[in-house]
C-alpha cells in the first residue's frame, strides 16, 4: 500500500535550515520551561513522597480535602483532579514517607473520614518512595537515556558509518529534549511510565532513521556520478511513504490509549503521542540533513 505516489520529488534538503531553525526554536522554548519549573515535574517515582489516589461519590472542593489533611498535621498536600470531568477522583501528593505504609494509610484514611465520613470516599490506592530511591531512580533513568544513545552510536558506526552515527544520536536526543520540553511546558508529570515511553521513542524514532540511512547507501551505490545532496533527498522521498504509513498507525493506537486509556497511563501515552510526531518528523529533517552536512563539513575521500 503507498499513501504516496512513486516518483515524488519533494526538495526536504533543500528546505533544512528551516527545519534547523524550528528545532533549535522548540528546544530552546522547552528548556526555558524546565528552567522556570526548576527542572522535569517528578512523580512520585523520582521525587519520594506519599501518593494517595481516592474517589468521591461526587466532586468535592480541593481546598476541603486539603483541610482534612492539614486538620491532622499533614501539611503542604498537592492535590489535582484525576480522570474525566465530573469524577470525583483526585490524586493527592504528600512530601512525608513512613516506613510503615499500613499505618501512613491508616492515618490517611482517619483524616478523610473526619471530614468526610467513613463512606463518603475510598481510597484506591497509596504508594510510597522514600527521597534516596527517587534520587537512585532519577539516576539510573538519565544513565539508561545516555548508555542507549552511546550503543546505538556505536552500533550505527560499525554498520554505516561515522557520520550516519552522529545524524542518528543527534535526531535521538532531539526527540528526548524535545519531548520532555513539551512535558514540562504542559506541566505533565515525569514518572516511570513517562521513562519507559522516552526509552520507546529512542528505538522507534531509531528505526525509522535506519530505514531511510540503508536506502542512501543502496542509492550511493547506483548513483555515483550524481550529488550526494540529490542522492540524500531521492532516498528520503523513497521511504516516505512508509514512514506515513508506520507513523500513521502507530498513532491511531496511541491516540485510542491517550483518550481512553484512563488517567493511569495518560501522561505515558502522551509522551508517546508527542514523541512519535517528533520522531518521524527528525527523521526526515534531522538525521539525514545532518549527515549531509557532515559531509560537506568532512567529505568523504573516494577510492580510486
Amino acid at each position: 500500500m503507498e499513501i504516496i505516489k512513486p516518483g515524488i520529488n519533494i526538495n526536504f534538503m533543500g528546505k533544512r535550515r528551516y527545519a534547523f531553525f524550528l528545532s533549535v526554536i522548540v528546544i530552546i522554548i522547552g528548556i526555558l520551561s524546565l528552567i522556570l519549573h526548576g527542572g522535569p515535574n517528578y512523580g512520585i517515582d523520582f521525587a519520594g513522597g506519599t501518593l494517595v489516589q481516592v474517589r468521591f461519590p461526587q466532586p468535592v472542593d480541593l481546598d476541603e480535602i486539603r483541610g482534612a489533611f492539614e486538620d491532622v498535621g499533614l501539611e503542604g498536600a498537592i492535590i489535582q483532579r484525576f480522570g474525566a470531568e465530573g469524577v470525583g477522583e483526585y490524586l493527592i501528593r504528600l512530601e512525608r514517607t513512613s516506613s510503615d505504609l499500613g499505618g501512613f494509610s491508616a492515618v490517611i484514611s482517619e483524616a478523610l473520614t473526619k471530614r468526610f465520613g467513613e463512606k463518603g470516599f475510598e481510597v484506591r490506592r497509596t504508594e510510597m518512595v522514600g527521597p534516596k530511591v527517587g534520587k537512585d531512580l532519577r539516576s539510573k533513568g538519565l544513565k539508561a537515556i545516555i548508555f542507549a544513545l552511546i550503543g546505538i552510536l556505536i552500533y550505527i558506526s560499525w554498520r554505516f558509518e561515522f557520520r550516519f552515527a552522529v545524524g542518528a544520536v543527534v535526531a535521538l536526543t532531539h526527540d528526548v529534549i524535545i519531548t520532555v520540553g513539551i512535558l514540562s511546558l504542559t506541566d505533565k508529570e515525569f514518572s516511570l511510565p513517562v521513562l519507559a515511553a522516552l526509552l520507546f521513542i529512542v528505538g522507534y524514532s531509531l528505526n525509522d532513521t535506519i530505514v531511510v540511512y540503508d536506502r542512501i547507501r543502496e542509492n550511493m551505490r547506483r548513483m555515483r556520478k550524481e550529488t550526494y545532496e540529490k542522492v540524500v533527498n531521492l532516498s528520503v522521498n523513497e521511504t516516505l511513504s512508509r514512514t506515513i504509513l508506520t507513523s500513521v498507525t502507530t498513532l491511531i493506537v496511541i491516540v485510542i490509549l491517550f483518550l481512553i486509556g484512563g488517567g493511569v497511563i495518560h501522561d505515558f501515552a502522551f509522551a508517546l503521542l508527542i514523541g512519535i510526531i517528533v520522531g518521524t518528523y527528525s527523521s526526515v529533517f534531522v538525521a539525514s540533513p545532518v549527515v549531509l552536512v557532515w559531509e560537506k563539513k568532512f567529505p568523504k575521500k573516494k577510492k580510486r
